[in-house]
C-alpha cells in the first residue's frame, strides 16, 4: 500500500500543475505531504500543507475540491489501478507543528547557555575546597 500511496502523492501533485492555473492560486505555498489509501483502493485521504493565513487556506482549499473530478480524471489516465480512488483534500498540520516544537526548542537552547554558566561555576568552587 506504501507504493500506491507514494504513486498517488507523485501523481496528484503532478496534476494540480495541470489543473491549477487560476489566477491568484499560489501553487508554490501547497504542498501534498501524504496520501492515505484505503484497503480497497476505493478513496484516498490527501493530506495537504499550505503556507498562509488562515482564510487563504480555506479559499486554497475550495480550489482544491472544485478541481478534484479532474485530478482524479488524470489519475485514471495516468495509474493503473483496479479502482481510481475518490479523493478526499484535507489540511496537514503536522509541518506548522514541527516549526513551532522547533521555535520552542530554539528558545530554550537561548536560555539554556545561561542556566548552565551560573550552574558551573558553583561546581567549580566545590572542587577548590575540596583541594584546599
Amino acid at each position: 500500500m506504501d507504493r500506491v500511496n507514494e504513486l498517488l502523492k507523485r501523481e496528484i501533485a503532478a496534476a494540480l500543475f495541470r489543473v491549477m492555473s487560476e489566477t491568484g492560486f499560489d501553487l508554490s505555498a501547497v504542498t501534498i505531504t501524504r496520501v492515505q489509501t484505503s484497503s480497497n483502493l476505493r478513496s484516498a485521504r490527501v493530506m495537504v500543507s499550505i503556507r498562509d493565513h488562515e482564510n487563504e487556506r480555506s479559499k486554497m482549499m475550495g480550489r482544491l475540491e472544485r478541481h478534484r473530478t479532474e485530478i482524479q480524471q488524470i489519475i485514471h489516465d495516468n495509474v493503473v489501478l483496479k479502482y481510481t480512488p475518490h479523493l478526499t483534500f484535507e489540511i496537514d498540520s503536522s509541518i506548522e507543528e514541527g516549526d513551532r516544537v522547533l521555535s520552542i526548542i530554539s528558545q530554550i537552547e537561548t536560555t539554556l547557555p545561561a542556566e548552565e554558566t551560573s550552574e558551573e561555576e558553583p561546581s567549580s568552587d566545590k572542587g577548590e575546597d575540596e583541594n584546599g
